[in-house]
């Protein structure tokens, strides 16, 4: 379960790619050095965006490759799905 939260906004999703869609939307809204986007996964932060710094911050070693597998993954399902 991945929980996506900014000032205003707090989502769950169950896909990493649904989560990470939602946090890159955010981007935009986040204007001050103060403010951050973050996703967690059960509870652990994951992924952390600010203007502090020029790309989003993977938490933890081995997070950002574990990361790309399941975007892999989940994208290569949902086509399969599509085609069917």
């Amino acid at each position: 379960m991945f929980r996506v939260v900014f000032k205003d906004f707090d989502q769950s999703f169950d896909r990493w790619t649904d989560a990470l869609d939602a946090g890159n939307r955010l981007k935009p809204q986040c204007r001050s050095l103060l403010h951050d986007i973050r996703i967690s996964e059960n509870g652990k932060v994951i992924w952390v965006y600010s203007r502090s710094h020029v790309h989003p911050m993977y938490m933890g070693p081995g997070t950002y490759d574990r990361l790309v597998k399941l975007f892999v993954k989940e994208n290569t399902a949902s086509e399969s799905d599509e085609i069917v």
